[in-house]
């Protein structure tokens, strides 16, 4: 890519409606380039890795309004560390995940805001819930008061085409829906993380309120 990071990110915030928040995903991003991206207005960065992200949040800490969010695999084991650095899970994937971190947030005084990750179709190599699952868990979910469960994410399975995949993240749309229209005391669906960068135009066409993109703004990671 000859452009440069500040010069796409103006180019993809102008496409985007106001409604649709940039995460820019900066996993295997040096943190100079992170410099870069908040220079050109970008305050929300997405990590998978605990231990990567802790280096750079230390490097980074005279950027205080910077907004962390966890998008990877989450074990239980690291739990307590991700809701010690970020304020925002995108990959709660399991119920045992969701009350361990219900547990933690207790203890520390902390209300992580949560987005619950679900397999809107069958496939064998993502986490998540299947749809059925996560519908029979909402009545478990909802008495989790030390999280902020504000809505789902989901990764489409590899391989579909364009109608594919925005039907993927319709579906995801109309699962959100009627959870919200359950009208649970603890579970909103104010939002719909889905959409990277090859399909972030599909997401935002089916109701994403936040697309996590990375290669399209920092280019191929090494």
């Amino acid at each position: 890519m000859s452009s440069s990071i500040s010069e796409r990110i103006v180019s993809i915030r102008s496409s985007l409606p106001t409604s649709v928040k940039l995460i820019a995903v900066s996993k295997q991003v040096p943190a100079q380039a992170i410099r870069s991206a908040y220079a050109a207005g970008i305050r929300d960065f997405a990590e998978s890795r605990i231990q990567e992200a802790a280096s750079k949040q230390a490097e980074l800490q005279d950027l205080p309004d910077i907004t962390w969010h966890f998008i990877g695999h989450l074990q239980s084991n690291k739990a307590k560390k991700a809701i010690e650095q970020f304020p925002w899970i995108h990959s709660v994937d399991n119920l045992k995940l969701a009350q361990r971190l219900d547990q933690l947030a207790q203890q520390l005084g902390v209300s992580p805001q949560v987005c619950l990750q679900v397999k809107i179709l069958p496939d064998p190599n993502k986490s998540g819930w299947s749809v059925p699952e996560l519908l029979a868990d909402l009545p478990t979910l909802n008495q989790y008061k030390n999280l902020q469960i504000q809505g789902l994410m989901t990764i489409p399975p590899s391989g579909l085409n364009d109608p594919e995949i925005l039907n993927a993240f319709n579906l995801n749309r109309e699962l959100a829906k009627k959870i919200q229209e359950q009208n649970w005391s603890h579970i909103k669906m104010q939002h719909l993380s889905m959409g990277m960068s090859g399909d972030y135009e599909l997401a935002v066409q089916a109701g994403a309120t936040m697309v996590r993109l990375g290669t399209i703004l920092f280019g191929d990671r090494s």
